[in-house]
């Protein structure tokens, strides 16, 4: 089978190769699966330059995140799944947890405890990319922060792919939102999506406008995945007693300013107004739930997508073997899909 193989840390187009390796062997509780698509994550790049929270020991396959395809074989004794059905495959790495096996492949052996069976109404696109953007958005919102209908959320980015799920949940579930955006032709755009309210630090001050939209009771919950200044003034608009959950650092691939990865927070803020500022990584999420509480959250996101609540944009297709271009892509500004690895010819066989 094909692989794409990165053999140490480094920039992803100078280290990842493609390899022919042997097809892996399901053993008990696992399942082998023929991948179908799988997509290129900014966090996938993180991982290969050394940057992200983990390392997969190199060399490694790429891909930690997730991928869609059917079962070709189960282990022995293993029960519940049937050959030839359609699953995502959640390969995120728990942490702590065991290793997991890169979805940049043609075939893989996965945990069934990972897998989610999808129905044939989903595209292959939208399948192989339920399990970080949509399950992130859900988890921050309902979760994390346990956001009330009518509640203000106050976000950063909210023209990132989190960002705008986070604004269609809002939605569904009669959550207020004031999105946080860097420039002026975001505003329509989010509007346009749902966002309630939009904040663009380009030409506005941020602690006065959530002043001026939140009112008296102000804004008790937020999310941040920009850091440095931005998020230091998100933490500032909190009213008292208000949490902002942490979950990124906008171009932390690449970033090398200490200030853009740093929160400077005022103590007096935190010790006399009981404001609080946490972290959320979903990898530390995957190695502190449940297998119950993993399965009902993916279920939750499964439905939501099938339903039309939630909108995943399509991927953009590329063969294994134009990696490179698929890479160039993924940190194109603003390319709105997301790059995926297809096999088959990439032929799609859900609908959708």
């Amino acid at each position: 089978m094909r692989a794409l193989v990165a053999g140490a840390v480094g920039e992803p187009g100078d280290v990842l190769r493609l390899e022919s390796r042997p097809v892996p062997t399901a053993e008990a509780g696992q399942a082998l699966i023929r991948v179908r698509a799988t997509p290129v994550h900014a966090s996938d790049l993180h991982v290969l330059r050394g940057r992200y929270g983990f390392s997969p020991g190199f060399p490694a396959v790429g891909g930690y995140m997730e991928c869609v395809g059917r079962i070709e074989a189960l282990g022995p004794g293993t029960e519940g799944l049937r050959i030839g059905e359609r699953v995502v495959d959640v390969a995120i790495p728990a942490v702590p947890g065991p290793r997991v096996d890169g979805t940049w492949q043609e075939y893989l052996v996965a945990d069934t405890r990972r897998l989610l069976p999808v129905p044939g109404r989903l595209s292959d696109s939208d399948a192989c990319q339920l399990a970080v953007n949509p399950l992130t958005a859900l988890l921050l919102v309902t979760r994390e922060l346990d956001v009330q209908p009518g509640e203000w959320l106050l976000q950063t980015a909210a023209g990132s792919t989190v960002g705008r799920l986070v604004i269609q949940l809002a939605g569904h579930l009669g959550i207020r939102t004031i999105n946080v955006v860097r420039r002026r032709d975001s505003v329509a755009e989010i509007k346009a999506l749902g966002g309630d309210e939009v904040v663009c630090t380009e030409d506005e001050d941020l602690l006065q406008r959530v002043t001026e939209i939140a009112g008296p009771a102000g804004v008790r919950k937020a999310t941040d995945c920009v850091a440095g200044h931005v998020g230091a003034q998100v933490s500032q608009a909190l009213a008292p007693g208000g949490e902002v959950v942490v979950y990124g650092a906008l171009s932390t691939h690449r970033q090398t300013d200490p200030a853009a990865l740093t929160i400077p927070v005022s103590a007096r803020s935190l010790i006399y107004e009981t404001k609080a500022v946490r972290g959320f990584w979903l990898n530390r999420w995957f190695g502190a739930a449940s297998p119950e509480d993993v399965l009902d959250a993916l279920c939750e996101v499964r439905s939501l997508v099938a339903g039309g609540v939630l909108t995943i944009p399509e991927g953009r297709p590329f063969p294994l073997e134009r990696f490179a271009e698929a890479i160039s892509f993924a940190e194109a500004p603003a390319h709105g899909a997301k790059p995926l690895f297809v096999f088959e010819d990439g032929r799609d066989e859900g609908g959708g």
